[in-house]
């Protein structure tokens, strides 16, 4: 397994053509661009963590019926700094970094003491945003970096918190009908105060602010106060619907005395990070009207989530789809010393990953009964229980297991839907198969192939699109076989059948999210 996560993956920012068997549909015009770690030793120092390696794009660019491969480092300050010094000097959430030992004591004295407050890495290594006519590489600290679609370079870096205080935001941001960005983060700057931050990019500035950054016009929408002003949860990801914005509260909880204290303690932040097992999962509602929680409280039982799938009104309910677990073990399978060629003993989940549904009743009777369920809708089986002091207990639905990185057709977001597109994983955390979800029959369609490791699958739509279904399905497909050439995989996403798979002579590295970016939502003059 060192071929896949302790070697370093070589950057190839020229177009190398795919060879392509099968036949892709005319329409296919656009480039399909990946985010995720490809470097994980620098000079003599390794990163602890998988999530930590220094961020490789790479992109399937599909023109006229063929297809190119290009790959590029995110020459982020992180990347440069720790280039520069031949090792690793910058810290991430798995890895401390430290001073140069031949640094004097003023400047060893004056590195720690910076970290007091942690001055986060840029190494956006997660996913890629679209923000009006911009792409960006994200993480999940306050800055992103800008990027060229096309080439791949690395642009200016972007500080969230120069126009909103949060110290944290999320990697998946949501988009609205008009392309606006809605996205989330935690505030720790206030003492004492600390908060999660809804925020609002607009899709489009005036004309003569084009060349400026569309953070500039950034929108606190509301905030959220912590259960625990030393503890704010940590998240990956949120929902929305309609009229709400859907926050999951979890008893994953990030120590703030700890982070501040992790440099001088020699532990790493992800040390900071505890699961609470006997607390609750809070659910929130935010009433994108009102801007406000809604006022009862909800709640479920202790959770571990990553990623919303979806989440929609009905009949006076809003349903939510999460991916959960009941512990924190992922992470901890993903720490580097786990992932070599005993990868299936030493990374086995004590928790799979189960598709849960959630149903939060909206306008219910005040004077229901203490253990009344208040869920009225046929088609599931979640239940909502009024508690004593007016509050609502959730118990889910589980709709299927050992599913994660869900994508959906992204016009049904916030919206009834059926299908879920994913990888398929059971007790160790690598995918090997793709997995098409019906969530309302509950039957599953699923492609693999041996020495097969996918990547999260993206749905692209038909132009044409009748049904939910109708489009495509991409995802890049690594290797466990040297023998094996890596490729993208194209499928039908109705049928789930083969129909074409583009062969690239390369050493795909695993990433993790990524966007389809159509032709036409491609700015021509960075070509």
């Amino acid at each position: 397994m060192d071929v896949i996560f302790g070697r370093n993956k070589e950057e190839h920012p020229e177009p190398i053509k795919a060879e392509v068997k099968g036949e892709l549909p005319s329409w296919l015009q656009g480039i399909l661009l990946r985010n995720g770690p490809g470097m994980h030793t620098v000079g003599e120092t390794q990163y602890n963590h998988w999530f930590d390696g220094l961020a490789l794009m790479h992109s399937f660019t599909f023109k006229n019926g063929e297809v190119y491969y290009r790959s590029k480092y995110l020459r982020s300050d992180t990347y440069n700094c720790n280039i520069e010094a031949n090792r690793i000097v910058v810290s991430e959430f798995g890895t401390m970094a430290y001073p140069d030992p031949c640094k004097n004591l003023f400047a060893k004295a004056f590195c720690y003491l910076s970290h007091t407050i942690p001055e986060f890495t840029d190494n956006c290594l997660i996913n890629i945003m679209k923000t009006g006519e911009d792409y960006y590489a994200t993480s999940e600290t306050n800055f992103i970096r800008k990027i060229n679609p096309h080439t791949l370079e690395t642009l200016e870096k972007a500080d969230y918190n120069k126009y909103v205080a949060v110290n944290l935001a999320t990697s998946h941001p949501h988009y609205d009908s008009a392309g606006n960005v809605l996205n989330m983060g935690t505030s720790i700057v206030d003492k004492g105060k600390t908060k999660y931050v809804i925020f609002k990019i607009p899709s489009s500035v005036p004309e003569k602010e084009k060349k400026k950054s569309y953070l500039k016009h950034l929108e606190v929408l509301c905030s959220i106060p912590s259960q625990s002003l030393l503890h704010p949860s940590y998240y990956h990801s949120f929902g929305v619907t309609e009229n709400y914005i859907i926050f999951v509260e979890q008893p994953f909880k990030l120590d703030i005395l700890k982070l501040a204290t992790a440099y001088f303690r020699g532990v790493n932040w992800a040390s900071c990070l505890s699961f609470h097992k006997e607390d609750k999962t809070w659910i929130h509602l935010i009433d994108k009207k009102t801007k406000k929680d809604i006022s009862t409280k909800i709640y479920t039982d202790a959770m571990v989530l990553f990623h919303h799938v979806n989440a929609y009104e009905e009949d006076g309910h809003v349903v939510v789809d999460v991916i959960s677990y009941s512990d924190n073990s992922l992470y901890q399978t993903f720490y580097l010393k786990n992932l070599n060629e005993d990868l299936e003993e030493n990374t086995k989940l004590t928790s799979i990953p189960a598709c849960k549904r959630f149903v939060v009743p909206l306008g219910f009777d005040k004077d229901a009964e203490v253990g009344t369920n208040l869920v009225k809708l046929p088609s599931t089986t979640a239940t909502a229980l009024k508690e004593k002091d007016g509050s609502i207990y959730c118990q889910p639905e589980t709709l299927c297991e050992g599913i994660e990185l869900p994508r959906i057709n992204y016009d049904y977001n916030g919206k009834k839907y059926r299908y879920i597109y994913a990888t398929e994983v059971r007790w160790s955390p690598v995918p090997t198969k793709i997995a098409k979800v019906d969530v309302l029959t509950k039957k599953k369609l699923i492609w693999e192939e041996e020495h097969c490791w996918p990547a999260e699958p993206v749905f692209v739509p038909s132009p044409d699109l009748k049904e939910e279904d109708d489009g495509l399905i991409l995802s890049s497909i690594v290797t466990s076989d040297p023998r094996k050439a890596p490729f993208l995989l194209i499928l039908d996403a109705k049928t789930f059948t083969e129909i074409a798979r583009a062969t690239v002579d390369v050493d795909l590295h695993l990433d993790l999210h990524g966007i389809f970016i159509p032709e036409k939502d491609l700015n021509a003059e960075h070509e």
